[in-house]
């Protein structure tokens, strides 16, 4: 089991400009954090109306023997391709409740996509590279960001009213869900973090019960 970091914490605020943009900054320790989730769900009509198709495809890449990005945040029913931008093999896989799969030894891009079908937290591992951690968060939300390397995260949002809600790989536990109105003023969180499971593949605890009660 990994410890925690004491006195460490993630903060993330928001204030929405004048076009219905919510935007914040994730910081942990007063650093950037990159990673976290931040999924808002639409709590009247308008907000679901407009609400964006789920895409086409989305990319999880492997380069330098580390999933890029570290956190991909999907709506149910995305397929997403794994492909692989190193000059060797990995062996994707995942034993999560979400997402059982397993694309083995390949370079390349695999000709078929992963369908993520139901919402959960799918943690990846490599066959090969026990170091290799990734996460596929999946959610029925209507809107969804994840914080850059710069904490920085945006959503695009038509007026009305959201529950928002965050997840972070790190925390130790997730921060509570908060509702927003756009227009709005600002919001805050905070959320203890532990330490990264430095090495290894996906403890058999998180692949087998999936990561944490809820997100």
């Amino acid at each position: 089991m990994a410890s925690r970091l004491p006195a460490v914490f993630l903060t993330a605020w928001a204030v929405v400009a004048p076009a219905g943009e919510l935007a914040g900054k994730a910081v942990a320790g007063g650093r950037p954090l990159a990673d976290l989730v931040v999924a808002a769900q639409a709590l009247d009509a308008a907000g679901r109306v407009k609400a964006p198709p789920a895409p086409a495809a989305m990319a999880l890449d492997q380069k330098s023997r580390e999933f890029v990005p570290h956190v991909l945040a999907v709506r149910s029913g995305t397929p997403v391709y794994f492909p692989n931008s190193d000059a060797i093999k990995h062996h994707v896989y995942s034993f999560s409740p979400a997402k059982r799969f397993e694309i083995k030894l390949y370079s390349g891009v695999p000709r078929e996509p992963v369908h993520f079908d139901q919402p959960g937290i799918v943690a990846l591992g490599c066959n090969i590279h026990d170091w290799m951690l990734g996460y596929v968060y999946v959610s029925d939300a209507d809107y969804l960001a994840v914080s850059d390397a710069e904490g920085r995260w945006t959503l695009d949002l038509p007026d009305g009213r959201y529950r928002l809600s965050f997840w972070h790989p790190d925390a130790a536990e997730q921060a509570p869900e908060q509702t927003v109105s756009v227009p709005a003023g600002e919001l805050a969180v905070t959320v203890e973090l532990k330490a990264r499971f430095p090495t290894g593949k996906p403890p058999a605890s998180l692949q087998n019960q999936g990561y944490g009660d809820g997100f």
